[in-house]
């Protein structure tokens, strides 16, 4: 089952991605591209050329998860990245945002404490 918990780390793959891909050809991705396993229980994110699909893959313990979403009218906003990394890491509040088309460049966060963790 997805879940986008904050304890989680999200990887956004940077380069646009056939949504023909698999389970075999995604974890190769991230394997090969992002230098990453697979297995490491962290969501690894894929958008098509045209942003109005999205893949996200997740190790579950007993066996690969596939989440894949095209959208019918409209397209993702994936956030602009400075870095010349293969991928970026970004948060499942960033993620939650990006699925349900709300735009990343107008949104303000007021102060708040934030603990860290890495578990997931």
């Amino acid at each position: 089952m997805l879940h986008l918990s904050p304890a989680c780390r999200f990887y956004l793959y940077r380069e646009h991605t056939d949504m023909r891909k698999g389970f075999d050809s995604l974890s190769g991705l991230v394997q090969n591209q992002l230098g990453k396993s697979a297995l490491s229980g962290e969501v690894f994110i894929f958008f098509n050329r045209r942003h109005n699909q999205v893949k996200l893959l997740l190790w579950e313990q007993d066996g690969f998860s596939i989440y894949h979403k095209r959208l019918e009218k409209g397209t993702y906003e994936v956030p602009d990245l400075t870095s010349n990394e293969p991928s970026a890491s970004i948060s499942s509040e960033q993620l939650l945002l990006i699925l349900q088309g709300i735009s990343l460049r107008h949104i303000r966060k007021r102060k708040r404490y934030q603990q860290h963790s890495t578990i997931c």
